[in-house]
C-alpha cells in the first residue's frame, strides 16, 4: 500500500444480495491491512446506472486518499456505469469477481421466460451485455470461477463449460481487463474462499495476480 496515505476497499455485491455475503472477503482483506466498507444497493429495483449514482455519492463521503473497488457479478456492471458517468474518482485498483462483462447468457435465457421480473431493472444496460465500455483508467483485474452449479446449469440455459454455475468463463473476458485469473470455484463460493481473497489482496497491492494468470 502507498506509504502515508489512507487506503481502503469498497465491496460491491451482486444481484439478489444484501451485501452481507461480502463480509468474509471483507474480513480477510482487513487482515491484509485494508480498511473496508460495504456498498449496498437495490440490485433489481434500480438500474445499474441509478445504482452507480448511489455508489458515486457513497464514495464521495469516504475520507480515504486511495479507494479500491471489489465487485461481484452485477456489481462489476455497476462499476462500468460509475466510471462512464462519473469518471473523476480517487486513485485505486479494481477487481471484478464473476462479472459477465460481455453479457450473461443465463440472464438472456431467463429474460425470455415468465421469470423475467425476477431480474427487474438489472437488465437495463446491464446483464444483457449492452453496458458502457470500461473507462476506469486504472488497473482492472477479473477473477472468474470454472466450477460450480447454479441457475446457469439448469436445462435450456445453454451455458457450456467452463462456467461457475451462473456465468461462463468467456463472458468474463475482455481486452480491457489487465489481468485475468480462473479459480476452481462457483459463482458464490468464490466469495468465501481464502485463496480468492489472497488473490484480490495481491492484485490491489501490485496490480496483477502475481503469476497466477490464466
Amino acid at each position: 500500500m502507498r506509504e502515508g496515505m489512507r487506503e481502503g476497499v469498497v465491496l460491491v455485491h451482486g444481484i439478489w444480495m444484501s451485501g452481507l455475503e461480502m463480509l468474509p472477503l471483507a474480513r480477510r482483506l482487513r487482515r491484509q491491512g485494508f480498511e473496508t466498507r460495504l456498498f449496498r444497493y437495490p440490485s433489481v429495483r434500480a438500474t445499474p446506472a441509478a445504482n452507480a449514482a448511489r455508489l458515486d455519492a457513497f464514495l464521495e463521503r469516504l475520507d480515504w486518499e486511495v479507494v479500491h473497488l471489489v465487485a461481484h457479478s452485477l456489481g462489476g456492471i455497476v462499476l462500468l456505469h460509475l466510471f462512464d458517468r462519473y469518471p473523476v474518482q480517487r486513485p485505486g485498483r479494481v477487481v471484478m469477481l464473476g462479472t459477465p462483462i460481455t453479457g450473461s447468457r443465463t440472464a438472456r435465457a431467463y429474460a425470455a421466460t415468465p421469470l423475467r421480473p425476477l431480474l427487474g431493472r438489472s437488465l437495463q444496460r446491464g446483464l444483457l451485455g449492452d453496458v458502457p465500455r470500461w473507462k476506469g483508467g486504472r488497473e482492472l483485474g477479473m477473477i472468474a470461477g470454472s466450477r460450480g452449479f447454479g441457475v446457469g446449469s439448469m436445462p435450456g440455459i445453454g451455458l457450456h463449460p467452463p462456467h461457475d454455475g451462473t456465468v461462463a468463463l468467456d463472458e468474463t473476458r475482455s481486452f480491457e481487463i489487465d489481468s485475468h485469473l480462473t479459480v476452481p470455484f462457483g459463482h458464490f463460493s468464490m466469495l468465501w474462499s481464502a485463496d480468492v481473497a489472497a488473490a484480490v489482496a495481491g492484485f490491489l497491492k501490485s496490480g496483477d495476480f502475481s503469476g497466477l494468470n490464466s
